[in-house]
């Protein structure tokens, strides 16, 4: 594809799907539409803003104005729709904007794709969708869906939106559904960067309940390379789940952190617990594994450092972006 739109591109997952792009498909151009807000940096993708391939605009996916001023002026051939507010915490406290984002926007891409006749759409989604599990049994693509929170909710509704402007006008929609990202570049509000920063300042590590809710792990590079394979051969109409069979407690994340850092377990403290919390995701990935070849390259172990690495190197640059907060 020689232009492609990517939304929300200056995020976390955004930012490391460009970038892994780029490198890999140097071809095209890569226009990055990016509101900037809390989550969203550009100095995620310094190191490529000089690179003649890579365009950046800011501005909202929800201006319709806008979305459709880009598509007049460039050839977008696809679209990959990471954009959307995402903080479990921020939903609860003030949900409308995660409304008009998630929902709003969506729908504004979705009739520019139909304006324009794109080749293929990726609605990037959540595990959340699917709610909370029991002790056992995974998410497939066919799980009911049954959202807990305003952000999944959000994310249910524009998941369905897309289905549906696929099946009322064609638009060739896929949709991805993942399970908890680590890696680069995570903003610092996020569970794993939250208690690394934390432990690396000595500070008490915030943990809800008693930790035992669970949450199904994958490296964001690992999730971007599913991306990119969605969005080159996935089936129009189809939903993906994108996981890496790598389950674990809040706790035991907590604890592993720890030991990896050399801090004591001490600075653990349990505060009380969210509402509505999910107490167990999990995803079945056997769809896309079996369909588009796809399957995950990071072990856990291999990768928690990697991001611990990481962090400890910005501490300068990356680490004042931090809430005192975290989403689980």
């Amino acid at each position: 594809m020689n232009c492609i739109l990517v939304t929300g591109g200056a995020g976390f997952i955004g930012s490391n799907f460009i970038r892994m792009w780029l490198r890999e498909r140097p071809e095209g151009l890569v226009i990055n539409l990016d509101k900037l807000t809390y989550a969203g940096h550009r100095d995620t993708l310094r190191d490529i803003e000089s690179d003649h391939k890579y365009l950046f605009v800011q501005g909202d996916i929800a201006d319709a104005a806008l979305v459709n001023q880009l598509f007049g002026q460039h050839p977008i051939q696809a679209v990959v729709n990471f954009a959307a507010e995402s903080h479990v915490d921020r939903s609860i406290s003030g949900p409308s904007v995660f409304i008009q984002t998630n929902i709003v926007g969506t729908q504004v891409l979705l009739e520019a794709a139909r304006e324009h006749s794109i080749q293929q759409f990726v609605q990037i989604s959540t595990d959340e969708v699917y709610g909370s599990l029991g002790p056992t049994g995974t998410f497939s693509e066919d799980s009911p869906l049954a959202p807990s929170s305003p952000y999944s909710a959000s994310k249910t509704s524009a998941d369905l939106l897309a289905l549906a402007w696929y099946h009322t006008f064609g638009i060739p929609v896929c949709i991805t559904r993942c399970s908890n990202n680590y890696g680069p570049f995570q903003f610092p509000e996020k569970l794993i960067p939250l208690m690394v920063t934390r432990a690396l300042a000595d500070q008490p590590l915030p943990v809800y309940g008693d930790g035992s809710n669970i949450r199904d792990w994958i490296h964001v590079e690992d999730h971007c390379r599913a991306v990119m394979r969605v969005l080159e051969q996935g089936q129009p109409g189809r939903i993906y789940n994108i996981g890496a069979d790598c389950e674990l407690s809040n706790i035991d994340l907590v604890r592993r952190i720890l030991a990896a850092l050399d801090k004591p377990e001490s600075l653990i403290e349990f505060v009380t617990d969210r509402p509505g919390h999910d107490w167990r995701y999990a995803m079945n990935a056997n769809r896309i594994q079996t369909e588009l070849g796809w399957s995950p390259r990071f072990n856990f172990e291999e990768g928690l450092q990697q991001t611990i690495d990481w962090i400890q190197q910005h501490m300068n640059d990356w680490v004042p972006l931090r809430r005192l907060k975290t989403d689980t």
